[in-house]
C-alpha cells in the first residue's frame, strides 16, 4: 500500500519541483526597452486618454504562478508633461483597484537611463479586483528621452498578497536600451 501511495504521489512531487517561472527577455519594439517575463507573453495596443494626453498604449504581459505581469509604454511629444502624465497614469491605475485602494509603500524609481522625475516611483498598494477579490499591486512608473519624444513606462505585478522577491526580479529585468 505504501509503495502504491508513493507511486501515486511521485507525479505531484515532480510537478512541485518544476519551475513555475521560466524567465525570458522580451523586447518592446519601438520602446527601446526589454523586459524579463516568466511566461509566454501576449501583446496589445489601445488608445488611451490620460488627463487630456491621448496616446497609443502598447502593452505586453502574461500570467504565471498566480501572478499577472504587465508592462505598458507610450510616447509623449512634450517632455515637460512627463512627470504629470506619470502621476495621472498612476492615479488611473490605482482607481481601478476600487474605493478601498490604499498605497502602503511609495519610493523613487529610476532604472539606469531613466529620467529622475518626481512621478517616477515604485509602489505597493492593496485593493480589490473588478470581480471583488483582494489584490496587491506592486508597480513602477518611469520615463526616458528617446529621440524627439519622451517614452513613459509602467510595469505592474498583480498578486493575491505582496511578493517582494518576485517584484524585485520583475523590476530588475526592466532594461532600457
Amino acid at each position: 500500500m505504501r509503495a502504491l501511495c508513493a507511486v501515486g504521489l511521485l507525479p505531484l512531487l515532480l510537478a512541485a519541483c518544476s519551475p513555475a517561472l521560466n524567465w525570458r527577455s522580451v523586447p518592446l519594439e519601438g520602446a527601446a526597452l526589454s523586459v524579463a517575463l516568466p511566461c509566454k507573453s501576449d501583446r496589445a495596443v489601445r488608445a488611451v486618454d490620460l488627463g487630456g494626453v491621448k496616446a497609443d498604449l502598447a502593452m505586453v504581459g502574461c500570467e504565471a504562478d498566480g501572478a499577472l505581469f504587465a508592462v505598458s509604454q507610450l510616447a509623449l511629444a512634450d517632455p515637460a508633461q512627463a512627470s504629470a502624465t506619470l502621476e495621472r497614469w498612476r492615479a488611473a491605475v490605482l482607481a481601478r483597484l476600487g474605493d478601498s485602494a490604499h498605497v502602503v509603500l511609495q519610493q523613487d524609481f529610476a532604472p539606469r537611463g531613466a529620467l529622475p522625475l518626481p512621478g517616477a516611483v515604485r509602489i505597493v498598494a492593496h485593493g480589490r479586483r473588478p470581480e471583488g477579490g483582494a489584490v496587491t499591486l506592486q508597480a513602477v512608473w518611469f520615463a526616458r528621452i528617446l529621440g524627439p519624444q519622451v517614452r513613459l513606462y509602467h510595469a505592474a505585478l498583480y498578486t493575491h498578497k505582496a511578493r517582494p522577491a518576485l517584484a524585485d526580479a520583475f523590476f530588475d529585468g526592466l532594461t532600457l536600451q
